[in-house]
């Protein structure tokens, strides 16, 4: 895995890491450029108080959600849709290995609708939760409704 070291946000990911760790919900405020898409993902990943659990990214466009997930992928140096993968309407590249899933908004909310503890996921990311819009707030509201009902284990990163 490759983390850059000039970016902003590294010195604090240890940090970050144990603040998730110890808290359902946190908000990450920081710079735009500063790291929050690119670094926290990727060092969340194996983290131990995931349990073996994946990590769920959400992305407002589409655009944004596959070059991302390319992105992220090849820091890690594997093919799209190993550790990261995507799912965008009607285009879903993911495997039984995928760690980091990075969702529209739309498919977070049909997948709350399906399956409202979200199983096999222990950490959902709110990404760009700054531009507002109807669904991201829906995807939150359903995302608290689980995790006060359904799974106290869920842990929530607004960024």
């Amino acid at each position: 895995m490759t983390l850059n070291a000039t970016l902003p946000i590294h010195a604090l990911l240890p940090e970050i890491e144990q603040t998730v760790a110890q808290s359902p919900n946190c908000i990450l405020k920081a710079e735009p450029g500063a790291g929050k898409s690119t670094q926290v993902p990727l060092y969340l990943l194996n983290a131990d108080w995931l349990h073996g659990k994946k990590i769920i990214m959400l992305e407002p466009r589409r655009l944004a959600v596959r070059s991302l997930a390319h992105y992220l992928a090849k820091q890690l140096g594997e093919p799209i849709g190993q550790s990261v993968g995507y799912q965008v309407r009607n285009e879903k590249k993911s495997s039984t290995d995928t760690k980091l899933e990075i969702v529209t908004e739309g498919i977070l909310i049909r997948r709350l609708q399906q399956d409202p503890e979200l199983n096999g996921t222990g950490l959902v990311i709110f990404d760009e939760f700054h531009e507002r819009s109807l669904e991201a707030d829906l995807a939150l509201a359903l995302c608290l409704d689980s995790q006060s009902a359904l799974r106290e284990d869920l842990k929530l990163l607004v960024m």
